[in-house]
Parts: structure tokens; C-alpha cells; sequence
């Protein structure tokens, strides 16, 4: 491929891929994603809003105050201070592409979730706000002249030498031979690693593609160990993601109970059943151990439930559960990564060309565990930042050096299925270092999942559970004292 000057590629066509690509601009952006737009990607699922501190007596110091406590304390200063001053400026500027949040007047409408001590959480079309935030841009990019979406395809492998990333290969559904480009940047903006546990929200495509090409490339990691578990998964029987009950019900007033009726919220938490996601997917875990099960009650909502929360209201319904009048069995589930690819407030990562943004990344905005509805945030805040940023970068790259780098070998179907249960019963919401050692010979004796790409990035996994020995945010062993 040969059209001028290389382009700038950038990899995921979520809300951090299409937030980069979007402001990159007038610079040409190669975009590629692994299926159609829209499909197989978290933002499309993402049913909370994006957090901004839009209300009267709220601010940025409040948001921030919320961050580092869901964090742990673990975040990265910098990174959270540039996040919370920049979520106002984020949500008028996805206005500006054609985001249609939820209005009263024109005031928005502020909703409340795990975490937060104050209502501050934007939607779009109720609980459907990933959906709407993800359309908008769509259109906003397909009607980018900068911007070249190609056709689904797979980042099959990366060209990296003296001078870093010089060109990728790329792959398509069925085909068994690539196509080659030069290029000068690429970012990735691959997601999360979620699709990697038995029990995930999140669709297949979020198993960590982009960290294992990365890390197979040089790049450092950071926080591996830190996932988080949304504790609100309709807990069905299905094949493939959980359907996710968003937070939001609890901000409205629904409340956790086990089967004898007992609030399992209570006195574990001064925010009670809104406090933050590591804490609630404990209990609801712990008490599943005991041989309860979990119920979500939101029949006090009557009326509201198709108005603001229509896509739980169809999920529960197509699974024959009527959430008017009926409880909602609910379970934990992997649902982010609070860990990723090691990277600056730039998004750089320490291979020089190559860039990430989203949850493929780590800049340490999230800590040990993320708040609630700052995920689209980030993406929206430091894609902008990166995308700005690249726009008037030209990288010279000496033609013809470097070696292709490849993930490894990928996992059978019956590979993956095991793969997915152990990372479950090691890596779950409450962790044990000999349960952790054990899954690591596992790996090593079983050449179908150890052999794999995936085997290799849960084996890295592990290994950085088990160097962090005491409990932290969503990384919490019950061998170990908590920080």
C-alpha cells in the first residue's frame, strides 16, 4: 500500500479508536476493526452513561475525590486530575457530533452509580448509552474525509525494529493470506481482556488481542492483576456474554438481597449497595459460596423501567423475567481491565511508534479499581488528547527494517473452554495464591491452553496476581491482608 505519506493506523473502532481517528484530523487515519461497525465491541454493550461534573454544587474535585477512592488510592495523580477537568469539554463535545443525551428542558438528566456521591452520570436513550454514544461517532467518522475505515479485519502482526514500528499485517475472516502497510503510528485501541473468563459481560472480542501483540512486540505492562467484576450480570444460562444489569437500577434504588430476603449490602458499606464495584462483587461472590443466590429488586420502579432503563427491561424479558414484578437473579462477572498496556498521558507505550488508548491501556487513570461511567469518559478524554496530538506528528521511519511479530498460536474451541474456567477460578473476584500456583501448572501441563497466545497472556496474568501478595482494590486474596 502506497498512498504518500504512511498513515496513522489505528486499531478498534470503539469509543477510544473512534475518538482518536476523529481527532486526528486533517491527518490521514487508516481505521481497522475486527468486525462490522458497532459489533463485538464493549461501548456498543455499555449501558451507564459518562460521568462529568455537570450540577450545580458538584465539580471536577468532587469527581476526582470519587476516582481515587473507588481506585484505591492507586491511581495515577496526573492522569485523574486531566480526566475529571476534561469530562465537561468531553460530553459537549460528543454533543457536538451528535450524541443525544437525556434532557429535561435543557438541563441533562443526572443519574447516580456505584462509587459516586453525587448524581453526575450523563445517558443516552436511558441504559442504552454505549449504543447511542457509539452511532453518533460512527457517522461522524464514516463522513470524515481524513478517515479510511476499512473492511473488517484482524492485526494479525506487527513490523517493529531499531527504530520501532515501521508496518502491520493484516488479516481477513476466512482468508489465509494478509495484506502488508507501511505505516509510521499505530494505535491500539483493542479493548479489554474480559472474553478470557468463564463469566464475562463482555462480547468475544475483548480477549486481550491487542495487550499480547503488544507485549509480544516489547511493550511493558502495568496493573495486569487489577480486572474488575461487575457485580450486576443476569445470571442465565447463555452462550457467550452475560447480559449486564446496569448500575444504574441501584442508583435508582434497587436493592441486593440473598434468598432468605436478607439486604446483603448492609452494614458492608457506607454507600450500601452503591458502593464501589470490587465491593459489591465480593459479596455477591461470598454469599454465592455459601450456596445463595443473588436478586436484584427494582419492582419498585413501575413505570420507569421503559423510559429509563428499556434495554435491561428487554434482556430480562427475553429471558422470561419480568422486572416489574419480579426479582432479577443477578451474578459477578469479569467486566474491565483496569491493567493493560504500560502508557503516558499520551498515550506512548515503550516501543517507539506504537501507541494505546482505552482499556488496552494503562495510564493509571483507574487505579486498582475503576469508578463507575469513567470508562467512556477515558476513552472520549484521552482519545481526543492522543488523537490531537498525533495529528501533527510526521515520524520518519527508515524503509525495509524490522521483524514481524506475531501473538503465537491460537486456542482451540475446547482449549479456550478450559482456558476461561480456570482464569474464572483463579483470577474471580476473591483470589488465593495456591489456587493461583496451581492454574500456572495447569498451564504449564496442558499444551493446548499453555501453548496458546491466550494461555500465555493469562499465565502473565497470574504471575502479576501473585507478585502483588496483599489485597488491593479488585485484586483481593483471601491469603492476604488487605493494603
Amino acid at each position: 500500500m502506497s498512498l504518500g505519506a504512511p498513515p496513522l493506523v489505528v486499531v478498534g473502532c470503539g469509543v477510544a479508536g473512534l475518538a482518536t481517528a476523529l481527532s486526528a484530523a486533517p491527518r490521514r487515519v487508516l481505521l481497522i476493526g475486527r468486525a462490522p461497525a458497532g459489533v463485538d465491541c464493549c461501548t456498543a454493550l455499555a449501558q451507564g452513561g459518562i460521568a462529568a461534573a455537570l450540577d450545580t454544587g458538584d465539580s471536577a474535585d468532587a469527581h476526582a475525590h470519587d476516582t481515587l477512592a473507588a481506585g484505591a488510592d492507586h491511581n495515577d495523580y496526573d492522569a485523574v486530575r486531566y480526566l475529571v477537568d476534561n469530562a465537561v469539554m468531553a460530553v459537549r463535545w460528543l454533543q457536538a457530533q451528535g450524541v443525544p443525551f437525556d434532557l429535561e428542558g435543557t438541563r441533562f438528566l443526572l443519574g447516580r452509580e456505584g462509587g459516586h456521591r453525587r448524581h453526575r452520570i450523563v445517558h443516552a436513550g436511558g441504559d442504552a448509552s454505549g449504543a447511542s454514544l457509539l452511532l453518533a461517532l460512527i457517522r461522524a467518522a464514516q463522513n470524515s474525509p481524513h478517515i479510511d475505515w476499512r473492511p473488517p479485519a484482524m492485526l494479525d502482526a506487527l513490523r517493529v525494529g531499531a527504530h520501532g514500528v515501521s508496518g502491520l499485517r493484516l488479516r481477513w475472516p476466512g482468508e489465509p493470506r494478509g495484506e502488508e502497510i507501511d505505516c509510521a503510528e499505530v494505535v491500539l485501541a483493542t479493548g479489554g481482556c474480559g472474553a478470557l473468563f468463564a463469566a464475562s459481560t463482555n462480547p468475544s472480542g475483548a480477549d486481550g488481542n491487542g495487550l499480547a501483540l503488544a507485549l509480544a512486540a516489547g511493550a511493558q505492562a502495568r496493573d495486569l492483576e487489577f480486572i474488575q467484576f461487575h457485580p450486576t450480570a443476569l445470571s442465565v444460562a447463555v452462550n457467550g456474554a452475560l447480559p449486564l444489569i446496569t448500575e444504574a437500577l441501584r442508583g435508582a434504588g434497587a436493592r441486593l438481597f440473598d434468598d432468605d430476603g436478607v439486604a446483603i449490602m448492609s452494614d458492608q458499606h457506607p454507600l450500601g449497595d452503591l458502593a464501589p464495584r470490587d465491593v459489591v462483587a465480593r459479596q455477591v461472590w461470598l454469599a454465592q459460596q455459601d450456596g445463595r443466590r443473588i436478586w436484584l429488586d427494582a419492582t419498585h420502579l413501575h413505570e420507569t423501567w421503559l423510559l429509563q432503563f428499556p434495554t435491561v427491561y428487554a434482556l430480562c424479558r427475553a429471558h422470561g423475567i419480568d422486572p416489574r414484578v419480579q426479582r432479577i437473579p443477578v451474578t459477578p462477572a469479569a467486566h474491565f481491565h483496569m491493567g493493560g498496556i504500560a502508557v503516558d498521558l499520551d498515550g506512548r507505550t515503550t516501543v517507539e511508534g506504537l501507541y494505546a488508548v482505552g482499556e488496552a491501556a494503562c495510564n493509571g487513570v483507574h487505579g486498582a479499581n475503576r469508578l463507575a461511567s469513567n470508562s467512556l469518559l477515558e476513552g472520549v478524554v484521552y482519545g481526543r488528547r492522543l488523537g490531537q496530538s498525533l495529528a501533527g506528528i510526521r515520524r520518519h521511519v527508515p524503509a525495509g527494517g524490522g521483524d514481524w511479530v506475531e501473538r503465537g498460536c491460537d486456542a482451540d474451541a475446547a482449549a479456550l473452554i478450559g482456558l476461561r474456567a480456570l482464569s474464572w477460578r483463579a483470577l474471580g473476584p476473591v483470589r488465593d495464591g495456591a489456587i493461583m500456583r496451581e492454574a500456572l501448572d495447569e498451564l504449564a501441563q496442558d499444551a493446548g491452553m499453555g501453548g496458546s497466545w491466550q494461555g500465555g497472556l493469562v499465565g502473565r496474568l497470574l504471575h502479576a496476581a501473585l507478585a502483588r501478595t496483599h489485597s488491593l482494590g479488585a485484586h483481593f486474596r483471601c491469603d492476604s491482608p488487605v493494603d
